[in-house]
């Protein structure tokens, strides 16, 4: 099955954590040549693993809170933070509570 992307100009809700965590679940939400994002939920507990992309990447905190790990720091980000990251950039996110953060990667021109 197909995943649903998002069209121009349509309406996204990005809601709320479901009250079963269980249920809630990453979604990617648009990609097009410019950019691509998704809705990512990290589980108290729960880390990505360390890695890179190579264009920039925009890391909106939705609900709960992460930690993001980088090359010799970490910054914590809670519900309303956004940070943003160099392409390239190895980082990994554990939820510190459940969570849910926009995610936005930037391509370079084609």
């Amino acid at each position: 099955m197909a995943l649903h992307h998002a069209a121009p100009g349509e309406v996204v809700d990005l809601g709320r954590l479901d009250p079963d965590q269980a249920e809630a679940r990453t979604r990617a939400l648009v990609k097009t040549e410019a950019f691509e994002a998704a809705r990512l939920i990290v589980g108290k507990g729960t880390e990505i693993p360390p890695h890179s992309v190579a264009g920039p990447v925009i890391l909106h905190c939705l609900e709960g809170r992460v930690r993001i790990a980088l090359p010799g720091s970490a910054i914590t980000l809670v519900a309303g933070q956004w940070t943003h990251l160099q392409g390239g950039t190895e980082h990994s996110i554990q939820g510190l509570e459940d969570s849910a953060l926009l995610m936005t990667i930037l391509f370079a021109p084609a």
